[in-house]
């Protein structure tokens, strides 16, 4: 068989989004998965704009509503004992907000995808196998595999390192310590956890609690009563640690103070958060996407919706090579177009702000914080309204400006 157009390295939801809006193209695509299933971890949830805009692309937004996505009402500040301070609220009927914030966990967009692939004969997923090297020259690109049928070398004319955080495609490109940025001193804390929000006035989808120490996120993701409950924690903590220190700290923060019985944990995931860019998104016939190319705090709202953003722009650029209707060289403006989107994250004074903007004191944060007196004025001026808009759709860049026809 004749090598792919496109081999993708790594089936999370990225690499698999870029094979389907390929394969629906008729472009022939394998996707290599060094797990033997597909993650099932319910991980990131929410889908900004232009993330919902991609999404459409693909053509999969009512499959997602059937497997239980809903549009937020919106996000909101709050002080830790529940008072509101501002909001960014959005309408959910979708014939006024055509793309709106959607929330569903990832397992379940996976879901989505790998159905939607298996009708594209097109398009092949290869699980168990693990890329241990790569190579190209001016023709093709190949990497070395370890599969269950023992070492092989599979070529493509591009391949895409989708493969996450610990990308073996930038480790191999640049080296395994070479991730420029930095690590924030503090861990973050996610759960799933089931527990009536909605019982103490949470009437928001999205909640951040604005509080020196006890600062978090509690969001609502499923229709059945299950929550998002991130929070900030010290650094250096082991994880049984960090789930002795849990009641305390639930009993502190959450609004009602609860006991161990009076919710249930599903999900507990400490992790660092890192703000790191790759040196490059290019590398002749190599590129990278979402995690594979950049980190950044989960606060940010560049995490998920940057990957499905990048995998969206890297689909026109492979798209228009394909058929003809642009050069080879408009990966290099994919490559400087998508880095300059995400060169603040390995700024430092990014990852102060946004620490800056929880860790404050709640009576002041409104005057002390630029981010939330915009949040404020938009509540009432429809022009600041516009402006924020403005600023979440920077993410995005049309590449199809740059085809020849």
């Amino acid at each position: 068989m004749s090598p792919p157009f496109v081999l993708v390295v790594g089936a999370g939801p990225s690499g698999l989004l870029l094979a389907l809006m390929l394969g629906k193209q008729g472009i022939s695509v394998q996707v290599l998965e060094a797990a033997d299933a597909l993650d099932d971890r319910p991980r990131a949830t929410h889908y900004a704009p232009t993330a919902v805009q991609e999404l459409r692309r693909a053509g999969i937004l009512n499959e997602m509503e059937a497997e239980g996505s809903f549009i937020s009402n919106g996000a909101c500040w709050r002080k830790l004992n529940g008072e509101f301070l501002t909001g960014l609220p959005q309408s959910t009927d979708p014939d006024q907000n055509p793309n709106p914030l959607l929330c569903l966990p990832l397992n379940k967009l996976n879901v989505v995808l790998h159905r939607n692939l298996a009708s594209l004969p097109q398009v092949e997923i290869l699980y168990s196998h693990k890329v241990t090297g790569l190579g190209q020259d001016d023709t093709i690109a190949w990497v070395q595999v370890d599969t269950p049928d023992g070492a092989k070398t599979l070529r493509a004319q591009y391949i895409v390192g989708c493969d996450g955080a610990n990308s073996q495609i930038r480790r191999s490109l640049f080296g395994d310590w070479e991730f420029p940025g930095f690590t924030w001193d503090k861990q973050i804390v996610a759960t799933n956890t089931y527990y009536p929000f909605e019982r103490h006035g949470y009437d928001w989808d999205s909640n951040f609690i604005i509080d020196p120490e006890h600062w978090f996120m509690a969001a609502r993701i499923s229709n059945d009563g299950l929550w998002r409950v991130t929070y900030g924690e010290v650094g250096g903590l082991s994880l049984e640690e960090l789930q002795a220190r849990q009641p305390a700290k639930f009993k502190a923060f959450l609004p009602g103070h609860p006991d161990p019985s009076d919710y249930q944990i599903v999900n507990f995931s400490p992790y660092k958060v890192h703000q790191r860019l790759a040196k490059k998104m290019r590398v002749g016939r190599f590129l990278l996407a979402a995690d594979a190319a950049h980190l950044c705090n989960p606060f940010g709202g560049l995490g998920l919706t940057g990957g499905i953003v990048d995998v969206g722009g890297l689909f026109d650029c492979l798209a228009g090579i394909y058929s003809g209707q642009a050069d080879e060289d408009i990966l290099d403006i994919y490559d400087s177009v998508r880095r300059s989107k995400y060169r603040t994250v390995v700024n430092p004074t990014s990852s102060t702000n946004i620490r800056l903007l929880f860790e404050q004191k709640p009576e002041t944060a409104l005057q002390d914080s630029d981010f939330l007196r915009a949040c404020k004025a938009a509540e009432t001026d429809p022009a600041a309204a516009a402006d924020l808009a403005q600023a979440a759709g920077r993410l995005q860049y049309d590449f199809t400006q740059h085809y020849r026809v």
